[in-house]
């Protein structure tokens, strides 16, 4: 008999077709690729810019999935391991890519001495989902501005700031502490703040 403690760990929208899957039902694997494919290629779009390269990172990440599903530990969320199997698959294919650049941006060449000292006061986009922002006028600007931005930076607000993740959620897929994760969330909307500064002067 399950511990209830446990079950309202694992106990998400995913778990029963896991289990029906892992019971045997392998079919039903491609409710799953139809339940996260958009999403995933969405996400590999904005680590990438380039699609071929999302597609192949989402065609790894359910291979990977499918090989390792049984695995699958029920205590965290699966869309939570799916985006570090997916996270894992995309920095490997963007280090293989032609496309990668071959430089990135320094925040630290970017950003002020004392980040405390910086106004916390947010331009008006800072207070829309970014995911409602990124499919608006200001589309261009702002995928453009998170290309720019280093990868380690870049990963945390997609998965902070567009799959609305929490800070938890983002440092367990990550790997990282959830200190990490909100230091590098900090710099990189102060780096999009400044990329976006010139677009509000006028209003």
């Amino acid at each position: 008999m399950s511990n209830p403690s446990e079950k309202t760990k694992s106990d998400d929208k995913d778990t029963e077709l896991i289990r029906a899957i892992n019971s045997g039902r392998q079919e039903l694997f491609y409710e799953l690729v139809k339940r996260y494919e958009k999403s995933l290629y969405n996400f590999g779009l904005r680590m990438c810019d380039n699609p071929s390269d999302a597609e192949d990172m989402v065609q790894d990440t359910f291979l990977n999935v499918f090989k390792y599903l049984e695995g699958f530990r029920y205590e965290t969320k699966f869309r939570n391991w799916l985006y570090r199997v997916a996270t894992s698959a995309c920095l490997k294919k963007k280090r293989r890519s032609k496309y990668a650049p071959d430089r990135e941006l320094s925040l630290e060449a970017f950003l002020p001495e004392d980040e405390s000292a910086v106004s916390v006061d947010l331009p008006r986009w800072a207070s829309q989902p970014l995911e409602q922002v990124l499919d608006g006028e200001l589309n261009g600007i702002i995928r453009q501005a998170l290309l720019e931005l280093p990868e380690k930076y870049r990963l945390v607000i997609v998965l902070r700031d567009v799959e609305g993740f929490t800070t938890q959620e983002t440092a367990e897929i990550l790997g990282l502490t959830p200190t990490n994760i909100k230091v590098r969330l900090h710099r990189a909307r102060l780096f999009l703040r400044e990329a976006l500064k010139t677009y509000y002067e006028t209003d």
